[in-house]
């Protein structure tokens, strides 16, 4: 019997006939992939919402909130409405020049396409990620695969990665 089935593979589509229904290894169905792209962050965004988006795109949207924390930054603040931040921190800050120029992860599900996101080991951080950086600024950092205009930034603690934000490397919104 052969199969036909859609694969996703970056923006554009591979259609894989094959025997017996057999999926190659490594290769995932196009609702498969569609999801786990939905679910990452980065290169360039997460889902419908991109680094450099301008504030007016991202609330289009309709996945984000606004909130006012008590920090010096001169951008605007937001939350995904699928994660409200409790305290001083936001899910988004977005410049009036650059737009949306960092998003956080915004759970345990969501991951770097490298497999890297909330409860991650720091041996897993270093094994996806050998070229990590340390600063006063940032913490534990790292070039993004794909964007080279892009950091993310991971909040590291003993044990497991706490936290991962994307970010626009050269940014107006943080010190």
């Amino acid at each position: 019997m052969k199969q036909t089935i859609a694969v996703r593979i970056g923006r554009s589509a591979l259609v894989v006939a094959l025997a017996g229904g057999v999926v190659p290894a490594g290769v995932a169905p196009a609702a498969n992939a569609s999801a786990a792209q939905k679910r990452a962050l980065g290169p360039f965004g997460y889902g419908n919402i991109k680094l450099g988006m301008t504030e007016a795109r991202a609330k289009a949207t309709g996945r984000i909130v606004r909130k006012t924390i008590n920090a010096p930054t001169k951008c605007s603040t937001y939350d995904l409405k699928e994660r409200r931040y409790s305290g001083n921190r936001a899910g988004l800050f977005v410049s009036k020049k650059q737009g949306v120029v960092t998003i956080s992860a915004p759970g345990r599900s969501v991951k770097t396409p490298q497999g890297i996101g909330i409860g991650s080991t720091p041996a897993q951080l270093k094994a996806a990620y050998p070229n990590l950086k340390q600063n006063a600024r940032y913490g534990t950092f790292a070039t993004v695969p794909g964007n080279p205009k892009a950091s993310y930034v991971f909040l590291v603690t003993k044990n497991m990665v706490i936290g991962v934000t994307l970010m626009l490397t050269a940014q107006d919104c943080l010190g």
